[in-house]
């Protein structure tokens, strides 16, 4: 299902690394639009530019982090009114390997915290000042979106539930803090906490530190902008907590993408992990 207010146009796609700029790609030109591709250089698979050139009217440009300036210009040239922020870039390359032109220094001086979020938020200020709309990551993808209840075969064990009403609340506390939207925890204590790192890391690490038997709580921000940072799980968040020994995955219904579909479902079915989308509140 396609968001109702967004009109047939040109759109454009600024894709980091992963298969989520893909489904954003092929979904938006499913529904009509005209796709401009900002590739990250840094970033995006270059698979990415192979599957935007099959379509009439392709548009691909690479570009460096850093270089919001030249994105505008590409972007207003070919006529762009909205644009997609799709798919992962690392948080440690925001703050690290970025090297800023004119205008994102201009957002960087204007800065309250050096967080994610703030960043982000601020070059879509820029964009919106240039005629280009940030809108939500998640627009073509509502079919892909995590359910509420249980989601697979089996359910909670008594053990298993404890930890998850005790995670819910550290996870929503750290994720209000933008620290990360990731906790892995045991027997009513938190064994690991995600920052930069990545999901799949601070589960790998957890495992190492408490062994199998740990559960996965991942969540959306309190206020969470949906036009990015979205949380994002696959059947690699599956394998990850496989090799680690955790038995249970908690996520957000209606605001974590399942990015590989029925196909998480049916790791997590294989691997005896149970994944329950938490109702919003």
């Amino acid at each position: 299902m396609v968001h109702p207010s967004l009109e047939k146009s040109r759109l454009a796609v600024i894709a980091g690394n992963g298969r989520f700029p893909f489904l954003v790609l092929d979904a938006a030109r499913g529904a009509g639009h005209d796709v401009t591709v900002i590739a990250l250089k840094e970033e995006t698979f270059p698979e990415l530019a192979d599957v935007a050139a099959r379509a009439p009217k392709a548009a691909v440009h690479w570009i460096s982090l850093g270089q919001l300036g030249q994105c505008i210009t590409v972007l207003k040239d070919a006529g762009v009114t909205q644009a997609v922020m799709a798919g992962q870039v690392k948080h440690t390359k925001l703050f690290a390997d970025v090297v800023p032109d004119m205008t994102l220094m201009s957002v960087l001086v204007r800065l309250k915290a050096r967080n994610t979020d703030a960043l982000i938020s601020g070059v879509a200020d820029v964009l919106r000042d240039h005629g280009i709309d940030l809108i939500n990551s998640t627009a073509f993808l509502a079919p892909l979106m995590a359910g509420e209840g249980v989601l697979t075969a089996r359910g909670p064990s008594d053990e298993e539930h404890a930890d998850l009403e005790f995670g819910y609340r550290i996870a929503d506390a750290i994720a209000g803090l933008d620290i990360g939207q990731t906790i892995v925890v045991k027997a009513a204590a938190v064994v690991a906490v995600e920052a930069m790192e990545g999901t799949d890391a601070v589960i790998a690490r957890a495992g190492q530190l408490a062994g199998a038997g740990t559960r996965v709580v991942k969540v959306a921000k309190p206020n969470q902008d949906m036009r990015f940072d979205v949380p994002v799980v696959g059947v690699s968040t599956i394998e990850a907590m496989s090799a680690a020994g955790a038995t249970l995955l908690s996520v957000d219904a209606g605001k974590t993408l399942m990015i590989d579909g029925e196909a998480i479902i049916n790791a997590a079915n294989e691997a005896r992990i149970v994944i329950v989308g938490r109702p919003a509140e």
